[in-house]
């Protein structure tokens, strides 16, 4: 039997994976703010649903790929919220960088009302969303993966099993998040100083990128600075969060961070 999925947000992200699945061979059913966004999906194949919980009904597994933990709470439990609609013994896949802790408690709403969750953050940027070869950091139970299982495979090249619970998914994200962060500060500091010195920028650029120094927020990064361009790729308030979550997560306990406090 062929899964039916949902995808909730059509961003960066989210398109791509539900793009990934539809190609996959998967039933897709699509909700975003922007209805415009939900449009251009059904002429690729899609299903496009006026609300989460119209989306969420006739759904399998359906995957939350939205910013933050207020947003995923409005498209679980605001108006038209999907987790009333959701059939029992189906999948919430939160595919959201937030606290471990909110991850947590939310596994216990859901399964109080009888439904299974992941707590699955993702990384890899948008190309790598829609080839299905971004990295997914799951955590959930043995039940919720013996359904999800599929779906997660066929979004993602790499599905990193990391717990039986919800909670250590979120929390190699955020560790994940905190090298992003330092390393695009520090790659832009070494542009920097290159151009400082004289030193060509194509030149640094080649040298870098083959040699130990290098990371791949340098390598992406420097690669657009190169180019001279700025198209907005993701929303820089968007890693402001994330980097708050590891000072957050850093905070509670009591470990410090001074490297990531800078960046």
């Amino acid at each position: 039997m062929t899964l039916v999925t949902g995808v909730i947000g059509l961003g960066a992200m989210g398109g791509g994976i539900a793009q990934t699945l539809r190609r996959a061979g998967y039933t897709v059913r699509v909700f975003d703010v922007r209805p415009e966004a939900a449009q251009a999906f059904v002429r690729d194949g899609g299903v496009a649903c006026a609300s989460p919980a119209e989306l969420a009904q006739d759904c399998d597994v359906v995957v939350s790929v939205v910013v933050n933990t207020q947003q995923t709470e409005q498209v679980l439990y605001g108006t038209d919220g999907c987790a009333a609609a959701m059939r029992p013994g189906s999948v919430f896949v939160m595919c959201s960088t937030v606290d471990p802790n909110w991850s947590i408690g939310l596994e216990k709403r859901l399964v109080d009302q009888g439904l299974l969750y992941i707590d699955a953050p993702i990384s890899g940027g948008a190309a790598k969303a829609a080839s299905g070869e971004m990295t997914m950091m799951t955590a959930g139970t043995p039940a919720a993966y013996a359904k999800a299982e599929p779906v997660l495979q066929a979004m993602a090249g790499k599905v990193y099993k990391l717990g039986d619970s919800a909670g250590a998914g979120s929390k190699v994200k955020i560790i994940n998040q905190l090298l992003a962060g330092v390393h695009i500060a520090a790659a832009a500091e070494a542009m920097a100083l290159g151009l400082r010195e004289g030193v060509d920028p194509a030149a640094l650029y080649e040298v870098i990128t083959h040699s130990a120094g290098n990371s791949w927020m340098f390598e992406n990064r420097m690669a657009h600075v190169l180019a001279a361009d700025y198209t907005p790729l993701s929303a820089v308030d968007i890693f402001v969060k994330d980097l708050g979550l590891v000072l957050d997560m850093a905070r509670a306990s009591k470990f410090p961070l001074p490297l990531s406090s800078t960046a």
